[in-house]
Order: structure tokens, then sequence, then C-alpha cells
């Protein structure tokens, strides 16, 4: 069986590192028969899409308006199924990554050994790195390794490879960046995630998607804790139901001991506060069974669209 690898780039005005990065990229990697590129052009005002052209690249998706990374990772990633890539490998178009170590990053897949690897970057070894900036994606990895359950050591790295099996599960749903929501998402449908250690380059133009260190931050935050609860919806809103049965309680519990010694009189805000709380409780835990139920009607989903994916390749084939 012939193996095809199609590098992807999601690009945003990029007409001046554009060549860089595409002079350094392979056309052939060991083990694999077929190398491609493809650019997705998000909405550029400059000449990426003729760049991507003049320098050979065989797949150029232009869109007309500014979709954002996530969303252009993911109309690549769906290129890339498309026209039959059983190999999809994500670089930024900065020149970020060191191209010669995408041949480290398709090893686990072709051995079968992964389906998502991950590059890892010597964060401590990049210059252009402020200290805080250093400290802040070594936090942000470990608590997507603590909620992912998977052995991700570099989460906010867009040098990846995946298997055409994982690419076909991928559903991303925030507009800012995809990187920690996949590593959520994939962890938790069972899709086997390695990392390897990779190499940088020079720094060419400062990041278009980390504005300042307090926004990634947030957004960040954001993402994580939204996809805490779209894949386990009963723990979160139950956990919130019991912290609120509990404070209930214990504010109820302490009326009733100075309601027994007489001082219950001037205490009564302490009551309505019990009850606040219980009827909370008891609500969130009502989400929680709701929330629950919706998530497994979106895992069905996610299993049909996958069945709907492998009957259409099965046509195409046929």
């Amino acid at each position: 069986m012939l193996l095809k690898c199609i590098i992807q780039i999601p690009c945003f005005n990029e007409e001046v590192s554009l060549p860089t990065t595409l002079a350094a990229l392979p056309r052939s990697l060991q083990g694999v028969d077929c190398v491609e590129w493809l650019v997705i052009d998000d909405g550029s005002s400059d000449h990426t899409a003729e760049i991507a052209k003049w320098h050979g690249v065989e797949h150029v998706i232009r869109l007309t308006k500014n979709q954002g990374l996530a969303r252009a990772f993911m109309i690549g990633i769906e290129a890339c199924l498309k026209k039959g890539a059983d190999i999809i490998v994500n670089t930024d178009a900065d020149n970020q990554y060191h191209a010669g170590d995408i041949e480290k990053l398709i090893v686990p897949i072709i051995e079968k050994k992964a389906d998502m690897v991950i590059g890892t970057r010597p964060i401590d070894d990049i210059k252009h790195f402020s200290f805080s900036k250093k400290l802040l994606q070594k936090i942000g990895s470990l608590v997507v390794r603590f909620i992912s359950r998977a052995d991700v050591k570099d989460a906010s790295s867009g040098f990846r490879a995946i298997s055409r099996t994982a690419a076909k599960k991928i559903c991303v749903f925030s507009d800012y960046t995809y990187t920690l929501e996949t590593i959520i998402q994939a962890s938790r449908n069972g899709t086997v995630i390695a990392s390897v250690p990779v190499r940088t380059n020079e720094y060419l133009r400062p990041s278009r998607l980390v504005k300042n260190s307090l926004s990634y931050v947030f957004i960040s935050a954001v993402t994580i804790a939204r996809m805490f609860v779209v894949y386990n919806p009963f723990k979160f809103f139950s956990t919130l139901a019991l912290l609120n049965f509990l404070a209930g309680i214990l504010i109820g519990v302490r009326f009733l001991i100075l309601l027994t010694m007489g001082m219950g009189q001037g205490h009564i805000q302490s009551l309505i506060l019990c009850t606040i709380l219980i009827i909370a409780a008891i609500l969130l835990f009502t989400i929680a069974i709701l929330a629950d139920l919706i998530a497994i009607n979106r895992q069905l989903l996610e299993k049909i669209d996958l069945h709907l994916k492998l009957l259409n390749e099965e046509k195409d084939i046929n």
C-alpha cells in the first residue's frame, strides 16, 4: 500500500516568511511514497497564495475572508483527507519549526505506535521567549496533561503529525487555536498521542496569535475549561452541585445550632442563604444529568459522522 504524506501550512499574510519555510520542506521522506504540500491562505491581503504556487505548492486553498487559525487548520485537515493523505503534517508559515524533524514526527505513525505525534520544542533554549512566556508554556502543558491524561510535553506546539484515522475524528470548536483542544479531544476519543523532541529555527517575526501573555493565558484557560465541560459535563456540574449543597448544609447546621441556643433570631438570612444554596445544588445536579445526556448524543453524532466518512471513502474507492 502506497503512503501519502501532505504537509499543510495555514497562512495569513506570509509572503515574506513563506519562501523560507517552503525552501526547507522535504520532497521525500523515508517510509513514505509520496510527499505533497498544501497551503491554506486564510484571507491574506498580500501575495501569499501566489508565492505558494510560485514555489511549487501542489494544493493552495484560498479563503476570501480571514477565519482564524483554528478554522484554517480544520479546512486544511479536511482538504488533506479528500486528497488521500495517509499522514498529515502541520507546520507554521513563520519557519519556527525545523523541517528536518518532520521525519521524526511521522516515524511513530508509520510504525503504528501513535496516531498523533506532537513536536516538543526546547522551550528553555528559545531566546525570544520571555521568562513569563516559558513559564506559562510549561504550566499550560501541565494542565493539559492533567485534563487529557496524555503525556504531552509541549501542548501549544503546532508542529505535529496526524494519521488519517485520527484526522477523521478531529472537530475543533474554538475559533482561536486548535493546539490545546485537539489534544484533549484526541485523548478522549482513543487516539494514541506521542511526543518527540524537535528543533526550532531563528526568529523571523513576532507571533500573530499571542498578542501578550495575559490574553494568551485567558484565552487558553477558557479553551481548556470549555473542553473540560464538553467532555466531562456530569463531573463538572455535579461537583458544583455538591459544593453548593455542602455549603448550604453547613450554613443550615450553623443556623440550627444558633436556634437551639436561643440565638436564631437575627440570623434568618442564614436560613435564606441555606435554602438558596440547596435549591441551586438541585438545579445544578439536574443540569449535570441533562448535560451528560447531551454529551452522549454528541458522541453518537461523532461516531455517525466518522461512519459516514468511511462510507464515502468506500464509495470513492469503488
